[in-house]
């Protein structure tokens, strides 16, 4: 029998659908029960392919006593990160105050009057082991401390509430937005990204990105040199077991610090953005052939996997599939790893040593037993040899030696009885995440210039069009589509990604640059457009910054997310917004309004450079916002160099022999009579701040 969640669009819900818990989504209804039956809320928070909420459904979220007791105990509610994303951040944030840690599923257990968290954590046991107690046990201890420890409970939600309440409104201190600041920022990013630990290794792109700007300072005294250290973390992840060199595509991160072992679920956003890096990289003067292939062989699996009929990219793949359809629980990894049984039994000998030669292959494997594939060097990359075997492989992964589009398994029971010519694949989820889609689309117009792939930009552009015809509904952005159906109030990384999605496509549609079919005027006018709306809802006139969502009442603080995660910070990226639409369109507005933000996060950059490598790209884009204004093959020609705080616009109406105008701010250069000084105008220009 199926409790409420079997009529829920996200993934993640349905997949609880059918335990005994009865669950609620978060609703009025739900937080008026518990509140009128003065009962905790039990709020549980994960998302579709992440591993461990599995583990957690499939054991104490289906057990009879537990349910038995957590129905009569507390009202149960499951949230998709995915789809509230607001209330992830807080609650992720409660928890980090309470433990020291975080992570999914998210387990908090709030009091029902205020919604306020007293107790939390990640994954709970159906039995003791590891060190923890049994979920039971846990919810049984909660109960009694609910009812029996008022005060002390009380004190703990103060003081929860208070440090919640002091982070949505930041320090009003102020710093200077100083050239010293932002070699702070850029050093941070580049010393974290160098840093090498004993621990799972994940992309982090937001801070990869930042280094990267640091590399065209070359600061003489750095303890960190950028290029070297961005150089390495490309390199881990185009030849890492990150990477699916079968089939295309990053997983989420790698559970040893070597790069050899993923955690296997494929995130959109991951994905976006390790295109885009690899993209700057290439651009930077790094042309591995390494990268290409990465980029190269990730798009086709967008194209094969993860793009909808109508032209939007699906969210995610699962980390776990089945083995055989009378499988009961799925097995992480099986899509993607390799026996060295089943490799004797389909390779010949000499393909085996040549697969062994370039990846590492070994008899007893580096996963459970079997293989994941990992480059072994970049010096070498195989050619046509190892190529042919690698195709080998993708064959009995799916059945065909080359195939344009796979139909995603949208659930389990897809998976285990559609006709599968290969293994049977993990879950994809279906739904479209405008954030996330951004990001994607971001990475593909970067790679079309750099790469030179008009077919990138299509993609790109496909995707952006969608969104712009399918995601108003009664003239709000709305964040995420389920089968052709808008749902859910856009959020501030959905303004601010997409935003900068159209102003990506701007850059790589203009005719000039080489890719697209159609100028970059439309793209401006609909990043225009919809950044009003992002200031008319969202931008915080009494703090400056802006809010991650509508004010809501059922929020306990209206937050201004400033850290990055997997993915950037919505300030961070709104800020670099402001200065290219400021460059763009000459609307001083912009640039005010970067400033505000800015200066309302200055004291936290300050303070913990280390939270918000975003927040240092942006302070770059406002200290060293270069416009370039030129013709038709200067720009083809820029367009593919890495110039991380440029744009350029076509201009025809050049002084007389004149090539361009590299201006800053409302102020141009003498023009430029030769490439020469052109260039050189404008590689100043990008470092007036060291």
């Amino acid at each position: 029998m199926t409790n409420r969640l079997a009529q829920a669009q996200s993934l993640y819900l349905r997949k609880h659908a059918e335990n005994p818990i009865d669950w609620w989504m978060w609703c009025d209804e739900a937080l008026e029960k518990a509140k009128q039956e003065n009962k905790p809320i039990f709020l549980s928070i994960g998302y579709s392919s992440c591993h461990w909420c599995t583990v957690m459904e499939g054991e104490a979220f289906s057990d009879p006593a537990i349910a038995e007791y957590m129905n009569a105990n507390f009202v149960p509610v499951k949230v998709d990160r995915e789809e509230r994303p607001d209330l992830d951040s807080i609650y992720m944030q409660a928890l980090q105050l309470m433990t020291g840690q975080g992570g999914w599923p998210l387990n908090v257990f709030l009091s029902p009057d205020d919604r306020v968290p007293f107790y939390g954590g990640t994954y709970f046991p159906l039995e003791p082991k590891y060190g923890r107690p049994s979920f039971l046990q846990v919810l049984q201890a909660i109960r009694r401390f609910y009812d029996m420890e008022t005060e002390k409970m009380d004190n703990i939600k103060g003081e929860i509430l208070g440090r919640l309440q002091q982070g949505a409104i930041g320090q009003m201190n102020r710093s200077e937005l100083t050239d010293d600041l932002l070699r702070l920022g850029l050093e941070y990013s580049t010393g974290i990204l160098a840093t090498k630990g004993m621990g799972p290794s994940f992309p982090m792109i937001p801070y990869a990105n930042t280094a990267l700007r640091a590399k065209r300072f070359a600061y003489s005294d750095a303890k960190y040199d950028a290029a070297t250290t961005c150089q390495q973390r490309g390199l881990a992840l185009a030849l890492g077991g990150i990477y699916d060199h079968v089939g295309g595509g990053f997983h989420r991160y790698t559970v040893d610090h070597t790069w050899t072992v993923p955690h296997f679920e494929k995130m959109l956003y991951d994905n976006g953005q390790i295109v885009e890096y690899l993209a700057d990289l290439m651009a930077s003067g790094e042309p591995e052939q390494a990268f290409e292939r990465a980029i190269d062989l990730t798009v086709v699996w967008l194209k094969r996997e993860m793009t909808a009929p109508d032209g939007y990219f699906y969210a995610a793949q699962d980390a776990d599939s089945f083995i055989t359809p009378s499988d009961v629980e799925p097995e992480e990894g099986a899509f993607y790893v390799w026996s060295y049984r089943e490799l004797q039994t389909h390779l010949t000998p000499e393909e085996i040593n040549i697969l062994s030669e370039y990846f590492t292959v070994t008899e007893t494997g580096n996963f459970e037993g079997k293989n994941v594939l990992q480059r072994r060097t970049a010096e070498e990359m195989g050619g046509e040899a190892i190529e042919n075997i690698l195709a080998k492989l993708f064959s009995l992964r799916y059945g065909e030696a080359a195939i344009e589009t796979f139909p995603p398994a949208r659930n389990n029971q897809d998976a285990k009885t559609m006709n599968w010519a290969g293994r049977i694949p993990p879950v994809t989820d279906t739904k479209m995440i405008v954030a996330w889609n951004s990001l994607m689309i971001s990475g593909l117009a970067r790679a079309a210039t750099v790469m030179q792939q008009p077919e990138y930009f299509t993609l790109a552009a496909t995707a952006a069009q969608f969104i712009l015809e399918h995601q108003w509904v009664e003239g709000r952005f709305h964040r995420l589509n389920y089968d052709g159906q808008a749902r859910v109030l856009a959020q501030s990384e959905d303004y601010a990604l997409f935003i900068k999605a159209l102003l990506d496509l701007e850059q790589a549609g203009n005719r000039e640059s080489g890719v697209g079919s159609r100028g970059g005027k439309e793209w401006l006018r609909e990043a225009v457009r919809v950044q009003e709306e992002f200031d008319e809802f969202l931008w915080s006139v009494e703090l400056g910054g802006y809010y991650n969502t509508d004010a809501r009442s059922d929020l306990v603080v209206r937050e201004r997310s400033f850290e990055d995660n997997a993915t950037p910070s919505a300030n961070g990226v709104a800020v670099t917004n402001l200065v290219r639409l400021f460059l763009l369109t000459e609307e001083l507005e912009y640039l005010d309004r970067a400033e505000q933000t800015l200066q309302s996060f200055s004291q936290v950059m300050q303070q913990a450079p280390q939270a918000c490598p975003t927040l240092f790209a942006a302070l770059d884009w406002f200290r060293n916002a270069t416009l370039i204004r030129t013709g038709a093959e200067q720009i083809a020609e820029l367009s593919r160099q890495y110039l991380p705080t440029a744009v350029w616009r076509s201009e025809l109406d050049l002084p007389n022999g004149a090539i361009g105008l590299v201006c800053q701010g409302l102020s141009c250069k003498e023009p430029a009579r030769s490439i020469d000084q052109l260039q050189a105008q404008l590689h100043q220009s990008l470092v007036r701040s060291a």
